[in-house]
């Protein structure tokens, strides 16, 4: 159901996986997946695969491929061990990686992956994203409001910081329907976090969701990790899964 391949970008030549329906013909409508700050992987292919099977041509790029490919920046250990994943995060460059793909970085990107898409796939599309993806996603659907109507952010982290450029003020630009579920084990998202974007959705007049998952912790759909949480992650496919028929 998946290939990889290349998309080059005035920043370099990005691998990005692309999956659609084994039995697809015609158009279908677009879904461009953000991943989380692990890095595209086996997983990643996963989840691209099982929503390309609800009838989508699903995108996951490798937005860190300024830093290298995605088998480079792969975790050399087992991150279904804590002890594995502290590690990987705390002295694998990741946080690193995280902060250095500003918007000025990303939103250049985010463009080129749309461009891509449609390449392959038809408008209307959909946005989502995990982890630092999700507010990859949340910016994505401002930059393009004329062909995003869905977005989805799960276990998303700094949706909502101090500045211009605080992911949820793109919000204000977009047309689509969001959806987001947060673990309440998140420090990246508080509940004042949560309750704010929320506020900021209504503001802007659009059908969303807004749910926190309870004894979830951030990370919970990656099943390559120690935080996966079978019930939120089957919870995160349940409403996009939802989204994507309403608004795509």
């Amino acid at each position: 159901m998946g290939e990889t391949i290349e998309i080059t970008t005035e920043a370099g030549t990005a691998e990005a996986y692309l999956a659609r329906p084994e039995d697809a013909a015609g158009g279908l409508p677009g879904v461009l997946l953000y991943m989380d700050a692990i890095g595209l992987r086996a997983r990643i292919e996963e989840m691209a695969e099982r929503i390309a099977s609800w009838g989508y041509v699903v995108l996951a790029p490798n937005v860190f491929y300024r830093d290298g490919s995605a088998a480079e920046l792969a975790p050399p250990a087992d991150l279904r061990i804590p002890e594995n994943r502290e590690q990987f995060f705390t002295g694998g460059g990741v946080m690193e990686r995280v902060r250095a793909y500003t918007p000025e970085r990303s939103d250049a990107d985010t463009l080129r992956w749309i461009e891509t898409l449609l390449e392959h796939a038809e408008a209307p599309i959909g946005v989502i994203g995990y982890c630092m993806g999700a507010r990859l996603a949340t910016r994505a659907a401002g930059l393009r409001p004329d062909v995003v109507r869905a977005g989805g952010g799960f276990h998303g982290g700094g949706l909502v910081v101090e500045g211009h450029d605080s992911p949820h003020l793109k919000i204000a630009d977009a047309r689509a329907e969001f959806v987001y579920l947060h673990a309440d084990q998140d420090h990246s998202m508080p509940v004042e976090a949560v309750e704010q974007l929320g506020k900021t959705l209504e503001s802007a007049g659009l059908t969303y969701s807004n749910e926190i998952h309870e004894g979830a912790q951030h990370g919970y759909t990656m099943a390559d990790t120690a935080p996966y949480h079978e019930e939120a992650s089957e919870r995160h496919f349940e409403l996009l899964k939802s989204l994507f028929e309403r608004a795509l």
